[in-house]
């Protein structure tokens, strides 16, 4: 029986580290079967270059690292997509609503607990020759502090379409409130209240049906924001917090996606959940690394073999009719929502696929990141990230961390194969 091959487009930008454990992994993957076919993904990463818009696209799927800020691919991912049937993670089609404002206003209508925020107009004009008579005739004038005021500090002021941190600054009081606003220059920003105390931040990374919930702890040094805790949460918030990440991604169609939230007692409140690119450097995620590599393949070899097809534009009925339920309290919508969820990503069928195409997939992802290969991309990354005074320190820091998932992994998988 001749396999059937998939071709996997990687659009990329400065990342070499999770392609090259993703290539690795799917060449471990060798061929596998489902429903009687045997089936073969094929990695080739995707270049730029001029396109006819009938040419035919080769690809059947393409992970997206690039076209949310490089218009020339994004435009490309459109046509592939509409004309071709690729499948893509994640869809341009919606990276309106990854400029954060959209998905606070969609969760705010599904009744998530979202801290209050207000939109403010530009501190300088855009550079349109319109706004000079636009900004006179109809920009009323407002007052900063009074709605600082009645917002109540402490604050955070964040662009509206956020990303890595870019221009967040917290706000105490009325001067630093003047100072934040002055130097927003020409993005367009939000003031969120800050949510105080709260407990504990997590970042849940959703690839496909799976989540990881993890203790993020964004006052630290990038190599150690996520911190290697498996019970920070209890099982009721965790599976909260489990949900409205997976209520984003089904919401808006998007695959491949990180939620923030911020618990304060029983409370989870989502602060930012759309990123188009989701961290999953394994200079960051380290611990993690291995668990988001394993699922993107996972979902990556489903959406091949079972042909999935994309639902490139958010549907909102179903979403609202929960919302809009009178019947419902937040408990109950969470549930309808966690349902919803499930019926998009196919859990049921993805899991059916995963025992049956993938039964040692484990095992496979266990000894590549025990193995030299992933030292060396490991020892790459560490090269190509840090000064060289600090190689050695950040080798061992990481190996170390790696060391620990390893050692994990080899005692479950031990476990599972007594049971």
């Amino acid at each position: 029986m001749t396999a059937q091959r998939h071709l996997v487009g990687l659009l990329l930008g400065a990342e070499e580290d999770w392609p090259q454990a993703f290539e690795a992994i799917t060449r471990a993957v060798g061929t596998f079967s489902h429903a009687g076919a045997e089936h073969v993904l094929d990695t080739e990463r995707v270049h730029i270059a001029p396109f006819n818009l009938r040419d035919r696209a080769r690809h059947e799927i393409v992970i997206d690292r690039l076209a949310y800020w490089y218009y020339h691919p994004r435009e490309w991912l459109k046509k592939v997509a509409l004309m071709d049937d690729v499948y893509l993670l994640n869809s341009p089609f919606t990276f309106q609503s990854m400029e954060k404002h959209a998905a606070y206003c969609a969760l705010i209508r599904l009744g998530m607990k979202v801290p209050d925020t207000v939109l403010v107009p530009y501190k300088h004009p855009v550079d349109n020759v319109r706004w000079a008579y636009t900004s006179r005739n109809y920009n009323d004038p407002f007052d900063l502090a009074q709605v600082a005021e009645q917002m109540g500090y402490p604050l955070f002021m964040k662009p509206f379409d956020g990303g890595g941190w870019r221009g967040v600054s917290r706000v105490e009081d009325e001067a630093a409130l003047r100072a934040a606003y002055d130097d927003s220059g020409e993005m367009l920003m939000h003031l969120q209240k800050a949510v105080e105390p709260f407990d504990v931040f997590a970042r849940a990374l959703t690839i496909g049906p799976e989540s990881m919930v993890m203790h993020f702890r964004p006052d630290q040094p990038m190599h150690d924001r996520y911190a290697v805790d498996h019970d920070f949460l209890t099982p009721e918030t965790g599976q909260e917090a489990i949900t409205i990440a997976q209520t984003v991604n089904a919401f808006f169609r998007w695959e491949f996606n990180s939620c923030e939230m911020l618990v304060q007692g029983d409370q989870v409140l989502p602060i930012d959940y759309a990123n188009a690119c989701p961290d999953v450097a394994v200079t960051s995620l380290h611990y993690y690394f291995p668990w988001a590599m394993r699922a993107l393949v996972r979902w990556t070899a489903f959406c091949a073999a079972t042909s999935r097809r994309s639902r490139l534009h958010v549907d909102t009925a179903p979403w609202f009719a929960v919302a809009d339920d009178p019947g419902l309290d937040y408990q109950a919508k969470l549930g309808r929502y966690q349902a919803l969820a499930d019926a998009h990503f196919e859990r049921d069928r993805y899991e059916e696929f995963c025992a049956e195409a993938l039964p040692d997939l484990d095992e496979r992802v266990l000894a590549w990141v025990s193995s030299a290969d992933f030292d060396r991309v490991l020892v790459e990354t560490v090269r190509a990230t840090y000064p060289p005074a600090e190689h050695e320190r950040f080798l061992a820091h990481f190996r170390g961390l790696v060391g620990l998932w390893v050692s994990d992994e080899t005692t479950l998988l031990g476990a599972r194969a007594s049971a």
